[in-house]
């Protein structure tokens, strides 16, 4: 029986029954709803936000799908082995590369539009460790919003979904066994329900908002996978967090990611010299894997002593306020014209790479619980994702997700809340705490790690964990805070158990690649984080 900080006795729980809970409404969760419902099954849908509240709405770059003649299936799953640092799952690669198509069909059914050449055919940009051109886009740099209108349309018209907006879930429920029997949220309202449903899908996207700087939204607390753990499910190479090399960097604003469709286009980075020096960085230039990009990025600022780079559209084939508007705009509003100003760029934190760990169909390791997008670890990212292959893998996922699952009788979902069962004596600043939280994980378990580094970051995160739990008031903010610690001090862990340098994790005391490509494996037992290397006994033999 789950223990709930939600300040409400347990007896003033309503309860709903659904076939099927999807906590997020993003193209994975979307995609899973819809699948569902065609066959039949009773979906409920909980919203963090609003319904374009997604991570999937502030994507800007695109879809990536074998759509040309020059291009192949062989091909783009090449490019996403290569990408991943040994640890991509090549049947899953295949899986998800050969839905792609289908997926990019399926949206424009759905009324999504999508950037045409004047024949009439899909316009494909080309982005980092894409060897093809095979990015659909829309709008030049608005494919998020497009994609999620399409999907929301959907919903809408969809006659078993039920959507829940502005609702919190805090904890997947399971009996004695272990299975699901169904999700404790809050509503617009702030009245709590307890889901009762065999099946709990977690489609919440990432996480970013665990460090300092960041392109995700502020929803994005990584509840879905703090949710998981909690529950009992196995999490995967939570190690590898992607930090996307060019995010708008101006004291004051938020930090908009500026898509990697411009430098697919031609967009090149300097530094305050004006010297160009990806060049010299790796062979592909600025079109290197998003980790090679982003580690030369901060290699140049630590050697200039700036606070970031600069990334140059003015020679770029065409009009750039034409080709990327929403950049344009953005930029304009602080008095910069992208087609003859330098853009301020600098990395920020951007894709969970790792996740809970998932089959091709999104189960995890506990009965019932299923994860898809950004929250899971399918086997399609390995150590590094590659541009554009994320909404790809929430679209197909998710759609095979919705169509694998069958309901069974769960039984009541039972929770006993810890309302009245404390009186903490001090007030938390949960908004200091938090900052606090999210420049530690910037400092220490960023782009560059060490185990010093990362040995301060774990005891600063425990300590920060049980002052939270013992003494933050049952409100959101306090809820998201402790999802996020919980993943930061996984995260952690993870990046301490693993010495050596691969993808998207970069030790400073270990920059060499092992010898020997293993996954990392994270659980709670007993309320204690345990990492462990499962196949590494097997690699090293």
């Amino acid at each position: 029986m789950n223990i709930l900080p939600i300040g409400v006795p347990s007896d003033r729980i309503a309860t709903m029954r659904f076939d099927i809970v999807i906590v997020g409404g993003g193209a994975a969760g979307a995609s899973c709803a819809l699948s569902a419902a065609a066959r039949g099954l009773r979906v409920a849908m909980i919203a963090k936000g609003c319904s374009t509240d997604t991570n999937t709405s502030w994507a800007r770059g695109g879809v990536a799908a074998v759509l040309s003649q020059d291009d192949s299936f062989d091909q783009h799953v090449a490019d996403t082995l290569a990408c991943g640092g040994e640890l991509c799952d090549e049947r899953v690669v295949r899986t998800v590369v050969e839905g792609g198509p289908k997926a990019i069909e399926r949206l424009i059914n759905l009324g999504a539009t999508f950037d045409r050449r004047d024949c009439g055919t899909l316009s494909l940009g080309r982005e980092g460790g894409h060897k093809r051109h095979r990015i659909v886009h829309a709008s030049g740099d608005a494919t998020g919003p497009e994609v999620q209108q399409a999907l929301r349309n959907g919903v809408q018209h969809a006659d078993r979904i039920t959507t829940f907006q502005n609702a919190f879930a805090l904890d997947v429920l399971t009996g004695d066994d272990g299975q699901v029997t169904g999700l404790i949220a809050t509503l617009d309202g702030g009245q709590v329900v307890a889901f009762e449903t065999s099946d709990v899908v977690l489609a919440t996207g990432g996480a970013g908002q665990i460090y300092r700087e960041t392109t995700n939204p502020v929803l994005a607390t990584g509840d879905g996978l703090a949710m998981g753990l909690r529950a009992g499910a196995t999490a995967r190479d939570l190690e590898f967090y992607q930090f996307h090399p060019t995010c708008l960097y101006i004291a004051g604003a938020a930090r908009v990611l500026i898509s990697e469709i411009v430098r697919g286009g031609g967009g090149v980075l300097r530094d305050k010299h004006g010297d160009r020096f990806m060049v010299e960085a790796h062979p592909d230039a600025e079109l290197a894997p998003r980790d090679i990009v982003t580690r030369a990025i901060s290699i140049r600022m630590a050697e200039h002593g700036d606070t970031n780079v600069f990334l140059d559209l003015s020679e770029i084939s065409g009009n750039p306020h034409d080709l990327y508007p929403g950049i344009s705009r953005t930029c304009r509003a602080f008095g910069i014209d992208i087609a003859s100003d330098p853009v301020p760029v600098r990395p920020g934190a951007h894709y969970m790479i790792g996740g809970l760990r998932t089959d091709l169909d999104g189960r995890t390791s506990v009965s019932g619980l299923w994860a898809v997008g950004e929250c899971a670890s399918s086997g399609l990212h390995g150590a590094n994702r590659m541009g554009s292959n994320s909404l790809l893998e929430g679209l197909v996922i998710g759609d095979r997700c919705g169509g694998a699952i069958e309901p069974r009788d769960a039984g009541p979902a039972r929770v006993r809340s810890l309302a009245g069962e404390r009186s903490p004596q001090v007030r938390l600043n949960l908004t200091d705490l938090t900052y606090s939280m999210k420049s530690l994980m910037w400092r220490h378990v960023g782009v560059e790690r060490t185990g010093t580094h990362l040995g301060e970051a774990a005891s600063q995160l425990a300590f920060w964990a049980t002052v939270t739990q013992n003494l933050a008031p049952p409100v959101p903010q306090a809820w998201e805070l402790r999802n996020m610690l919980l993943l930061a001090q996984a995260m952690t862990d993870s990046a301490a158990h693993r010495n050596e340098s691969r993808g998207a994790h970069y030790r400073l005391d270990f920059p060499a690649q092992d010898a020997h490509a293993v996954h990392t494996d994270c659980h709670l037992h007993d309320g204690q984080l345990q990492i462990t290397s499962p196949c590494r006994e097997e690699a090293s033999a």
